[in-house]
């Protein structure tokens, strides 16, 4: 007997309601408790008499407290307030010589994806039109197993060193003794001098790009460099642009705050109502890429999130098209439940030796398996359906409702035949050499010039393109500054000097203006 049909005569049929699109019979269907026993009275509770005190035997009454007790999962620590759908990736050109992975071999070709957007600073409760970078994460069901991108709205980010960011996310948060947001918090850490490298990221953030006015409006960038290689076995630094095809279009800081009062869940409801409409959005997918012997000619590391590659050394090239034409049925379900990973790949497409991204490799992973449980992969919206799981070391654990593989043995035997397609694949271990001695490598102790070149690039960017951006730029730092103690107002006075005098001029004119000390 095969392993194939081992599986399948052993394997236990999927519950009903586990599936995706799952729908109540249609008619007049029985009411049921969790196991499917019929409930006369659904509302009725045991008791002693008409006024007596209830019973312990009422296990349907028993059944819906405890559940209701249970019914949230642990929310995500950051990008926790989200919003998504469901779509396809199309080819629309030939990049084969650069990847290899199976959703790119064929022109036309349509893959199905699920994509998830976020603010990251905020609580699940919290208004989705606030000052934050937002998350842009897509899952693909590819032939080859699922791959998730997870992107962001910026091209960087505030962190260069991995170990930075569980501290960079607590300033974002609440403070632990008044329970509230803290600008001194904020200002504090990105005005020490090591972490000014955040200064590129803090244009972005604080211009209108902080803003979106929608999902639909705003660009997804991998930010990361990949490592993508064909069949040759050849192999280039990628960075991943999904370019809207809606136009980009942001918000007023005050805008963005009246929304916020008016109805937080603007953005929300906004691409929910265009997709129920059939105006499905889409963004145009596009890669730069990289040799080797190009990275070490930049002014800057390859493996720096906290800088973008020139456009005009590094063109962009189009890949394809992503489309999100289904809203989901269940949020719960299909958006909340979703479980992105940068460890989630495919072959030909793998992480680079960036230091952020090689922590979030573990990272992303192991909060799902700690918000969803060890099986978080077998939840629908989560399972590779277009591929076959084949892993008998991967076993039992809470919620395994797969099948668990049936009989097959716990390890890989000598005598079943498993194939493994991808020895002889070069991988990121033969195509690059690192050598050194294991050492507490902080990167730089200061921010440097270089990491003011790209802010300062940005901000005459903002200048070019009227409409006040650079007005807008120093008027919503001060509104977020003001808050601060002094001393830290005067350390981001001189930080934003070294990107132009003229934004510190502004910033601090209408800052010490608004501050209250």
């Amino acid at each position: 007997m095969s392993q194939k049909d081992n599986q399948q005569q052993h394997s236990i049929p999927p519950c009903p309601f586990a599936q995706a699109g799952a729908k109540l019979p249609e008619g007049h269907p029985p009411v049921t408790n969790g196991f499917g026993a019929p409930i006369n009275e659904p509302y009725a509770t045991q008791r002693v008499g008409e006024h007596g005190p209830l019973l312990m035997q009422d296990s349907n009454l028993i059944e819906n407290l405890a559940h209701f007790n249970r019914e949230r999962i642990p929310e995500r620590n950051p990008h926790a307030h989200g919003s998504g759908a469901h779509g396809y990736f199309e080819v629309t050109d030939d990049i084969t010589d650069i990847c290899a992975s199976e959703l790119f071999d064929t022109i036309g070709k349509r893959t199905p994806t699920l994509t998830r957007f976020s603010t990251v600073a905020g609580e699940k409760g919290s208004a989705d039109t606030v000052r934050d970078p937002r998350g842009f994460s897509t899952k693909f069901y590819t032939k080859e197993g699922n791959l998730d991108w997870v992107y962001n709205d910026t091209p960087v980010f505030f962190i260069r060193d991995p170990s930075k960011f569980p501290a960079f996310i607590h300033t974002q948060k609440r403070n632990p003794r008044t329970n509230l947001k803290d600008p001194n918090a904020v200002w504090d850490y990105w005005t020490i001098p090591e972490n000014q490298v955040a200064i590129h990221q803090l244009i972005q953030l604080f211009s209108d790009r902080g803003t979106p006015a929608s999902y639909r409006n705003m660009n997804g960038y991998s930010g990361h460099a990949y490592k993508w290689s064909n069949k040759k076995g050849e192999w280039h630094y990628v960075q991943v642009h999904l370019k809207t095809d809606q136009g980009i279009k942001n918000m007023t800081n005050e805008e963005a705050q009246e929304m916020t009062a008016k109805n937080p869940d603007f953005i929300q409801q906004d691409l929910y109502e265009h997709i129920e409409k059939g105006d499905f959005p889409s963004w145009t997918v596009y890669i730069q890429t990289m040799t080797e012997e190009e990275s070490k000619k930049l002014p800057f590391s390859v493996f720096d999130l906290t800088k973008v590659w020139p456009q005009k050394q590094f063109p962009l090239r189009r890949v394809g098209k992503l489309v999100l034409n289904k809203n989901p049925d269940n949020y719960f379900a299909e958006i909340e439940q979703a479980a992105f990973a940068p460890s989630n790949t495919v072959p030909y497409q793998e992480a680079s030796a960036d230091p952020v991204l090689q922590g979030r490799l573990f990272a992303y992973a192991d909060a799902q398996r700690y918000r969803l449980g060890a099986n978080y992969n077998q939840i629908p919206v989560n399972c590779p359906y277009q591929s076959q799981v084949n892993n008998p070391l991967i076993r039992d654990g809470a919620m395994n409702v797969n099948g668990n593989m049936g009989s097959e043995p716990n390890y890989y035997t000598s005598y079943t035949n498993y194939n493994f397609i991808q020895k002889d694949r070069p991988i990121q271990q033969h195509q690059e050499v690192w050598t050194g001695p294991a050492i507490p490598y902080h990167w730089t102790t200061a921010a440097g010039d270089i990491d003011f070149v790209q802010a300062t690039a940005l901000y005459h960017v903002l200048g070019k393109q009227g409409n006040h951006q650079q007005e807008h730029l120093a008027h919503n730092v001060a509104v977020s500054l003001a808050g601060a103690r002094k001393e830290l107002r005067e350390r981001a006075y001189v930080m934003f000097g070294r990107v132009h005098p003229d934004l510190a001029k502004a910033i601090k004119e209408e800052a010490e203006t608004l501050a209250k000390d």
